[in-house]
């Protein structure tokens, strides 16, 4: 069933306040969040290798991808898809998503290794800097992104099985945060495992990215349970 819905406007003046201007479009629920599901992903994917300083632990500084702002809505959309269409739908968007995850990643490889003409060589560079996406690292995310994303449709559909429709913001979370530890585990051990040093070094650097980085997921998805709720409410709405 297809609902429509108001896509909101917000107009930005210098030295005003906000004006937000309804208008009614012909934009189906189900779509924008879809929509917004694989917008999510592409982001994560392409602005997700920038890190910002978070905070400092005994003169040790904690930093965060700039992707954890987009990734707890990932969570978000496909729980509540979960929520209101069932496991199968769920499924379908989450093979959506990674189908096109690898078409960007196989398209940023292309991009970046076609020569370029006389008058892009000086932005060649950064362009590639950019878009260029190491095997390994690419590989690394597309498993973890995959792995997790079907854990959390699994996780949150046997919660529904047991609890009902009660106790969302437990379902969601519990969901999240088991699939969120996998999916970051996952991805840094893959990405940044050193094979030509010790596994106890190894363990030691790994915990130090991955536990920092999970709580901070676990965090943001706690902080964004309330759009769980609005989005389930806002699809079922006719």
């Amino acid at each position: 069933m297809y609902h429509s819905t108001y896509s909101v406007l917000i107009f930005i003046t210098p030295g005003r306040e906000f004006f937000i201007i309804l208008v009614k479009m012909n934009i189906h629920k189900l779509d924008f969040l879809i929509a917004m599901y694989i917008t999510c992903i592409a982001i994560s994917e392409l602005m997700g290798a920038k890190t910002f300083p978070l905070f400092m632990v005994a003169n040790f500084p904690f930093h965060a991808s700039v992707g954890i702002f987009v990734v707890p809505i990932i969570y978000s959309i496909n729980d509540t898809i979960t929520e209101v269409f069932g496991k199968k739908r769920a499924q379908s968007v989450v093979w959506s998503g990674l189908i096109m995850v690898g078409v960007l990643l196989v398209f940023s490889l292309l991009a970046t290794h076609l020569p370029a003409s006389q008058i892009f060589l000086s932005s060649e560079k950064a362009y590639e800097q950019v878009f260029a996406v190491s095997a390994r690292i690419a590989g690394a995310s597309l498993t973890a992104f995959a792995f997790a994303q079907f854990l959390d449709v699994l996780i949150f559909t046997r919660l529904r099985q047991q609890f009902g429709k009660r106790q969302l913001w437990f379902r969601t979370n519990a969901s999240n945060f088991i699939s969120e530890f996998f999916d970051t585990a996952l991805f840094i051990k893959l990405a940044f495992y050193a094979f030509d040093k010790p596994v106890s070094v190894n363990l030691i650097f790994l915990c130090s990215l991955i536990l920092p980085y999970w709580l901070l997921k676990c965090f943001m998805s706690i902080a964004e349970t309330p759009l769980v709720y609005f989005g389930v409410k806002w699809l079922r709405s006719r």
